[in-house]
């Protein structure tokens, strides 16, 4: 099982991104050594509120032996061309440790946050990594650029704006996926499929990895060399005592992912459809505190792991073993020791 984390290493509670905690962008080198000095596989950054393109860059360069990548940017507010451009770049910086994480978001992001026309997004997601697709091998091939789709039609290369050919021009795509349907698009044209953190093991092995062996038998491929990326959703923390806080904030987190009906595949896979449904009008209704309690022990432990310190890393293993290729994992390491800890957790994940 290969290991991966997202930055900030150490100043986010585990398993959460703290929404008080801003990555600082000064740091992302010194953070990016630290997470490879403790044995890390990967280092991962999320398309939230810096430019995660940029970040990855400043991480490649201070690093040597870590892949690097997103998890995952939005595509559609960007042209496949300003992404593939992108994506070139950081793959040459990196040596071929670069991984494209991409995502669809949600139809109100898309039209007024980015103020892009809404489509049908796994149709949409499969013309565009088969974009990406195209215009790298021309760039790598010296071939014409010769793409037309219902959303892309690109046939212009000019030399000014060509990009030379690179070492490593095979760039993994990875795909953000909870419905089958993404699924089946991630089996057809990627290399790996990241599911939400509410993605049960269940609902990953029953629902997410058929659709994946769907598409890719539909597309004639293999998945020899297919990854299952995810960031789980974790509680822990030292002891019992300072775990009861964790849990608080997970649950919270559970009842916020089962009011939103992107995920409520997730939770009627479950029979939990009506939670879900109780917990989408309360949050309609702005009712935030009465949420979490609507999320029992039964259904928090479902959806989340929980444990300490002693205890999280065999209930990882437990839950994810033979059915994910990548885990995201870290606790706070404010000094040494904590720092010696996380290595540790890290390396016995790994011996998975």
């Amino acid at each position: 099982m290969k290991v991966e984390t997202l930055l900030p290493l150490g100043k986010v509670d585990p398993g959460l991104r703290a929404p008080e905690v801003a990555l600082d962008i000064r740091r992302v080198g010194e953070d990016a050594a630290l997470v490879e000095s403790l044995g890390y596989d990967g280092l991962m950054v999320e398309d939230t509120k810096q430019d995660p393109f940029v970040v990855m860059a400043l991480a490649a360069q201070a690093t040597r032996r870590i892949k690097v990548g997103t998890a995952v940017a939005i595509a559609f507010p960007r042209s496949p061309m300003v992404t593939a451009m992108t994506a070139w770049t950081l793959a040459k910086l990196a040596r071929g440790r670069f991984t494209l994480g991409l995502g669809t978001q949600v139809k109100g992001h898309i039209e007024r946050r980015f103020g892009v026309k809404w489509s049908a997004p796994g149709p949409w997601m499969r013309e565009y990594v088969q974009a990406l697709r195209a215009i790298w091998t021309a760039w790598q091939h010296g071939t014409p650029l010769d793409f037309a789709g219902d959303h892309y039609r690109l046939n212009l290369l000019v030399p000014l704006f060509t990009p030379d050919a690179i070492e490593h021009p095979d760039i993994p795509i990875h795909l953000a996926a909870v419905n089958p349907y993404l699924c089946q698009v991630a089996g057809e044209v990627a290399d790996g499929v990241r599911p939400h953190p509410v993605c049960t093991p269940h609902y990953i092995r029953e629902v997410m990895l058929p659709a994946v062996r769907k598409g890719a038998a539909r597309a004639g491929r293999t998945l020899d060399n297919f990854q299952v990326a995810i960031k789980p959703l974790i509680a822990t923390a030292p002891d019992a005592d300072r775990l009861v806080a964790r849990i608080r904030d997970v649950r919270a987190r559970v009842s916020f992912y089962a009011s939103t009906p992107a995920y409520r595949a997730c939770f009627e896979a479950h029979g939990l459809g009506d939670v879900a449904r109780e917990l989408s009008a309360l949050s309609r209704a702005q009712r935030w505190e009465e949420m979490p309690e609507r999320i029992s022990d039964e259904v928090l432990n479902l959806y989340a792991t929980v444990g300490t310190y002693d205890e999280i890393v065999p209930k990882l293993l437990h839950r994810y073993r033979g059915l994910v290729t990548n885990v995201e994992f870290s606790i706070p390491t404010p000094d040494e020791a904590a720092c010696a800890t996380l290595s540790r957790m890290v390396r016995a994940l790994q011996a998975e």
